[in-house]
């Protein structure tokens, strides 16, 4: 995707639906899409998102300096750089505060494979980053989480939020659904006491089959 005025718009519009949806608040969240030419488009620092113009966004390189626009750039850009660098599937990223995803990044283990939803829009099990670090530490944060992550397109930062990727952001934001949902229902199948997870295999075939074959047939 180039960088273009359609693409800034549609970042802020998705800041602003995750905040209509309560998966955000205040300037709580952030955005990323990987450029056409590798580097980043990113949301600024503590803008709010219902005065945030096109012209607020900005350019990083994948190593993270900036090159483009006069705002700072989220402090968890660090979180987004690691990942892109990682995943050069991964097209975009969002990060939200939503209440059933922070609850679950609250506890000590990530989430299993249990609904078809996370086979194929999730493509695994969501992990849990490996230890808690304090936001003020971002490079060590962008490390731990980077570090983390797995195949599948979503992660919980331990005891902050959840992380959602995509190929683009359309898809992004319907991982952003997924995950809070997957959440919701993880922790009320916890406290009824029985969870049975989808075995791997038949997760590899539900992402293949997104991937491959869903509205083709």
């Amino acid at each position: 995707m180039n960088d273009c005025i359609e693409l800034r718009r549609d970042v802020i519009d998705t800041c602003r639906w995750l905040k209509a949806q309560g998966l955000v608040f205040s300037t709580w969240g952030n955005i990323s899409v990987r450029l056409d030419d590798g580097n980043i488009l990113i949301t600024p620092s503590k803008v709010d998102y219902d005065s945030m113009t096109p012209e607020d966004l900005v350019v990083l390189a994948p190593d993270g300096r900036q090159l483009k626009g006069t705002r700072l750039s989220t402090s968890e850009r660090e979180i987004h750089c690691g990942v892109m660098n990682k995943r050069p599937d991964i097209g975009a990223i969002i990060h939200m505060h939503s209440p059933y995803a922070m609850a679950a990044a609250a506890r000590d283990e990530g989430i299993p494979v249990i609904s078809e939803e996370m086979c194929q829009l999730l493509g695994g099990a969501i992990p849990i980053s490996s230890e808690f670090v304090p936001s003020d530490m971002h490079v060590k944060l962008g490390e731990v989480v980077s570090n983390s992550i797995t195949e599948a397109n979503a992660i919980l930062i331990r005891n902050h939020g959840p992380m959602c990727f995509g190929a683009t952001l359309a898809e992004a934001r319907v991982c952003c659904q997924v995950v809070e949902k997957t959440c919701k229902m993880y922790l009320h199948l916890l406290a009824a006491g029985g969870i049975v997870p989808i075995k791997d295999e038949y997760v590899a075939r539900g992402r293949d089959y997104f991937l491959n074959s869903y509205g083709k047939s």
